[in-house]
This record gives C-alpha cells, sequence and structure tokens, in this order.
C-alpha cells in the first residue's frame, strides 16, 4: 500500500498525540488527520498542533499544521503538505476519511469510544485501552524501561500521577487546577518564573509557582478548565529553547506509533 494513499487520524493533537504526528510526517505518511476540542487542553503549546484549533495553523519543528472547517477542506489540505486539525471532539469526520489507522491520544487514562472495529488499525495510547479487546495495540506511556514499547495483548502501566524528575523536582514543577473555573494568566511559554511568582489563577485561587525556572507549557489566558487540569510546567533547567523541542517522551511514544503503523501497513505489501 502506498504511503502516500494511508489515511491516519489522531484523536487528540496536544503534546503526546502532535509527538505521534509529528513522527509519522517525518516518515512520509502525509494523510494526517487529527481531531480536537474547541478549547485545548494543551500547556506545551509550542509542540502541539492544537494550537491551529485559536490560529489558523502551527508549525512544530518544521512540520505544519492548519486547521481545516469541512471533511471537503481535508485533501487540499494534504496537497498543501501539511498535517489537517479539525475541531470535531465526537470524531464524526472519520466516516468521511474512512482512515486505516486511527490512534487515541487522548490520554484521558480511560476509553471514552475507541473501538478495535473503527479502523484496519486502531492503537491507544497509555492507561484505559486494552490490546486485543477494544484497541488492536497499546502504547506504553508510563516513564521507565518499557515507555513507547507495543502492547499486543493487555494493558498499559496505571498512570502514576507524579511527573518525570528534571533536576530533581517532579510535582514541584506541574501545577493542577484546584477546582474548575476559568484560568487567568498574564504570562506566556518561555517566561522566566521565579519561587513564589502567581502565575495565575482559577477563578480567583491563585498559582504560585513552587520553584524557579523557564514556564515550558502553561495553558492560554481564559481557558475553562475542570479540578485537576494541568496549568503549567516550570522547567527547572531554564533553557527556553527546550519549550519548542518535542520532549524525550514524547519521541518514544510517537517512536512506538509509528513501528505499529510500519509493521501494519508493511504487512499488506
Amino acid at each position: 500500500m502506498p504511503l502516500n494513499e494511508i489515511i491516519i487520524a489522531v484523536k487528540g493533537a496536544g503534546e503526546m498525540a502532535s509527538a505521534v504526528a509529528w513522527r509519522l510526517y517525518m516518515s512520509n505518511f502525509r494523510n494526517i488527520l487529527m481531531l480536537e476540542t474547541d478549547y485545548p487542553l494543551a500547556v506545551r503549546r509550542e509542540v502541539s498542533f492544537c494550537e491551529a484549533v485559536h490560529e489558523g495553523e502551527k508549525e512544530v519543528e518544521q512540520v505544519r499544521a492548519l486547521r481545516v472547517q469541512q471533511p471537503d477542506e481535508i485533501k487540499p489540505c494534504w496537497q498543501k503538505n501539511a498535517i489537517a486539525v479539525a475541531v470535531d471532539p465526537q470524531w464524526q469526520t472519520l466516516r468521511a476519511i474512512q482512515p486505516e489507522v486511527i490512534v487515541d491520544a487522548v490520554l484521558a487514562k480511560k476509553n471514552l469510544g475507541t473501538h478495535l472495529n473503527h479502523a484496519p488499525m486502531v492503537i491507544g495510547l497509555g492507561p484505559g485501552f486494552y490490546a486485543g479487546k477494544d484497541v488492536h495495540l497499546v502504547i506504553e506511556t508510563n516513564r521507565g524501561h518499557n515507555l513507547g514499547k507495543i502492547i499486543t495483548s493487555g494493558e498499559a502501566e496505571p498512570n502514576t500521577g507524579i511527573p518525570g524528575s528534571v533536576k530533581g523536582f517532579t510535582v514541584e514543577r506541574v501545577y493542577w487546577a484546584e477546582h474548575g473555573g476559568v484560568f487567568s494568566t498574564t504570562f506566556d511559554i518561555g517566561d522566566e518564573i521565579s519561587e513564589g511568582d502567581r502565575l495565575g489563577d482559577v477563578d480567583g485561587t491563585p498559582v504560585i509557582a513552587k520553584i524557579s525556572g523557564v514556564l515550558r507549557g502553561i495553558l492560554r489566558n481564559g481557558t475553562p478548565v475542570r479540578r485537576r487540569t494541568k496549568l503549567g510546567d516550570i522547567d527547572p533547567r531554564a533553557s527556553k529553547s527546550y519549550c519548542g523541542e518535542v520532549s524525550d517522551k514524547a519521541l518514544s511514544i510517537g517512536g512506538g506509533v509509528l513501528e505499529a503503523v510500519c509493521a501494519h501497513v508493511f504487512s499488506k505489501d
């Protein structure tokens, strides 16, 4: 099956979903559609194609995505060598494009309605999916020895709830909403932060920085959030260049999906 005929749909367009799309695109899979909500919740927005929802387009490490409004805009988008991003939280567009591969990269920690009969190859990222029952394959998303591994039967490791360690900091560098509301902030990605700074607030409840560094990620000002929504990520290494680079974890997960897709496609030759 020629690569230029293979249609791949990715549910979600946040950091990990974007790394998946980026690695597939860089491997010459060019017919990629990403499905998002009206208010994406990615904090690492510089490496998330979901920014196209707000800006109309987004480039991540020299790969461009464009927002499409209607199904008939998808193919022209691909012809421009761009990834297509659609606001479609109910995934209705899948019927129109009939993808060969579906990747559920929402990272909801539970299955929100993905089934293995939705496409010839259906892949789920992380906990919430059972390979061989509701998806064909699962990709491990937990940091450690098995990160990026393809699971052909069973489930991924449970979510630990503890962010990866950066210079010895874990939970201190990541911030979540204490309750639902609207997140407000005057900061943006790449800004330098000092311990004690007020990163923003959720309906008046302040979010205070526990460490110093650079804001590697933060939600857009005015984003509606629920309790435990991730709000921001401070990088204590304080290197602004990291803000626009796909992370090691995301590359590993994207590599696992790429391997799975290639194995599926090449088995048809």
